[in-house]
């Protein structure tokens, strides 16, 4: 049964994983998606984002596509 009360709040509820471009710093290394304070039901297996060893600082997660994007990279 659907909770009735759900659509009377919606303001009180974000969408889940809204954000599909995070930016990062050196100081969130090591990364892994989905990140603290993702919605425990609209995550996914924790997977390490290995975003340092890329070309150039970006790197999409395989599960849900958000994209992270390393601000302070090496040049």
């Amino acid at each position: 049964m659907v909770n009735p009360d759900t659509a009377s709040h919606q303001d009180q509820y974000t969408t889940a994983n809204a954000e599909t471009t995070v930016r990062v710093t050196q100081r969130d290394l090591p990364l892994h998606c989905p990140t603290p304070g993702t919605a425990l039901w609209a995550s996914h297996p924790r997977v390490f984002i290995p975003i340092d060893e890329t070309e150039d600082g970006r790197y999409q997660c395989p599960y849900c596509g958000t994209i992270y994007i390393l601000e302070d990279a090496a040049d």
